[in-house]
């Protein structure tokens, strides 16, 4: 699965502005959003049958699962407004937010709406759900309605789309790490351009995309569903949109899970060298696991060297798939990115690599095209318009471009294959011209228990904040896989010791034991 990670990696210059993680949208491609009925207030929610959603997603539509859909108004700028979505004023400017709900046909002793968000940010809750309705544990889906929505900006909501195709292609073809000055100047040009696209479509409405925005909005989901407290599950970037709602709504909770986590007290420049640590660490345990095993590696016995040759080449000759697209270093190193996501790509990134140098570019492509959310004709999703928005509205950290340069080379130093990468991802947010508005930190009080889980080989939300995200919480409890890859819970297979902790919890309201740390499968 693939959940989309906070600040991503924000590549522009390699356009790579999220990283899409475990959990989350790049399993299944988004599909066009159907005609949607009256938007109305939430409280008064009619649902109406989308199968055709699911059969999209998942190719087929689950005979024991029903599929319903609805779209609620919220508020554009919850500042000043009622927290009480029902309330919104008639002719008050708002933002469509739209819900699916699936429900097992097996459902018994419900308890009520189990809702999900895979990070990003922007992905797609709506997906998401579509996805678990047939990967989440059984004895979670009988109990609970599973219910995903896709945030302001996001996918089937009020839409934030600011960058061609074009415009795409262009970033995540683009030199990853420009050494001469000449090429970052090049990336700086992207990520000034990014910015202002947005800033002249959206204006002083790009603030309202916010994380603190998403956060009320999720009260308002809540709401329509008809429960009480929030149950509620978030990947990667939904950890931070969960741990900004239980500040927000402590009270209103009934229970959390947040799977890979993120600290929300870390500054954007600590974040993003967080990420080149994590990823060069994930590379690390790749090319470990390539060396044990060298019949399934084809980049095998020195997997850095092969990686570092493959870059190169693609910098002086690429690769050319069959449609002629040429396999620059920018695509290189989207597919590296995105088979680190999971430990199930890592034999389709050896094979991918050995291809390239045979001219074969197929297999690079379709792992960068299935991170980028790219399909066949060439058109995006507004995965990372929506990234980009959200990540920089957050922040409201100073950051010039001749730092980013200066961290560039550092970071390279310590980080050999992504140091320079995630230094030149902060590029954008360095540049944006939108108004900020960061969100809360700060402990969650009168919150009920929070399971924050966390994945020591985690390459997108490196294993070490997720203490830190529990710690802030004040009633966050941690719990541990020693795994590879971004996420842990509903895994496909199955991590059977992290479900049934936290299906525990989920049910029944179990914390799971202190310190309980579940092994590699």
């Amino acid at each position: 699965m693939a959940v989309v990670t906070r600040r991503g990696i924000v590549l522009t210059a390699a356009a790579l502005a999220i990283a899409v993680a475990a959990s989350g949208c790049s399993l299944f491609r988004r599909n066009p959003a159907p005609p949607a009925p009256a938007t109305l207030p939430a409280g008064s929610t009619p649902w109406h049958d989308c199968a055709d959603d699911a059969r999209t997603v998942l190719g087929r539509k689950p005979a024991n699962v029903t599929y319903d859909c609805a779209t609620i108004a919220v508020p554009r700028d919850w500042a000043g407004s009622s927290t009480v979505a029902a309330s919104v004023s008639p002719g008050s400017p708002t933002f469509s937010i739209a819900l699916i709900r699936t429900r097992a046909s097996s459902q018994r002793d419900r308890i009520g709406s189990l809702v999900v968000n895979p990070g990003g940010p922007g992905g797609s809750g709506v997906d998401l759900a579509i996805y678990l309705s047939v990967a989440i544990p059984a004895e979670v889906l009988r109990r609970f309605d599973i219910v995903g929505f896709d945030p302001r900006g996001v996918g089937r909501s009020s839409t934030v789309k600011c960058l061609s195709d074009a415009e795409l292609d262009e970033g995540f073809g683009y030199e990853p790490d420009p050494v001469g000055q000449a090429a970052f100047d090049g990336a700086v040009a992207i990520g000034k351009t990014t910015g202002a696209d947005c800033a002249a479509k959206y204006g002083d409405n790009l603030k309202l995309f916010s994380t603190e925005q998403a956060a009320r909005d999720m009260d308002a989901v809540r709401q329509a569903v008809g429960d009480e407290k929030l149950t509620y599950l978030g990947y990667s970037y939904g950890t931070l949109l969960g741990a900004t709602y239980a500040q927000l709504f402590p009270k209103n909770i009934r229970a959390l899970v947040l799977d890979g986590a993120i600290d929300p007290e870390l500054s954007f420049v600590a974040s993003s060298e967080g990420q080149a640590k994590g990823f060069e660490r994930a590379f690390d345990n790749f090319a470990g696991w390539c060396k044990a095993n060298p019949a399934k590696c084809a980049m095998a016995p020195d997997p850095r060297s092969a990686m570092v040759a493959a870059l190169d080449s693609a910098r002086r000759n690429p690769a050319r798939a069959p449609d002629g697209r040429r396999a620059t270093a920018g695509w290189v190193f989207t597919g590296l990115v995105f088979a680190l996501y999971d430990q199930r790509k890592w034999p389709a990134l050896a094979t991918a690599v050995h291809g390239l140098g045979t001219g074969d570019a197929r297999g690079i492509f379709e792992l960068a095209d299935g991170y980028a959310e790219r399909d066949e004709s060439g058109h995006y999703t507004n995965l990372f318009d929506a990234n980009a928005v959200v990540n920089c509205t957050d922040t409201d950290e100073k950051l010039t471009v001749s730092r980013v340069r200066d961290l560039q080379s550092q970071w390279r130093a310590k980080y050999p294959l992504f140091g320079g990468p995630l230094a030149v991802g902060m590029l954008t947010c360095a540049q944006w011209p939108g108004g900020r508005d960061p969100y809360p930190t700060g402990p969650a009080t009168g919150a009920p228990p929070i399971v924050v889980v966390g994945t020591t080989g985690d390459p997108a939300t490196p294993y070490e904040q997720t203490a830190k995200l529990a710690g802030m919480l004040g009633v966050g409890h941690v719990l541990t896989w020693q795994g590879e890859g971004h996420t842990a819970y509903a895994q496909q297979p199955p991590v059977t010791c992290i479900n049934d902790a936290v299906n525990g919890y989920l049910i029944d309201l179990k914390v799971p034991a202190e310190g309980l740390t579940c092994p590699a499968r």
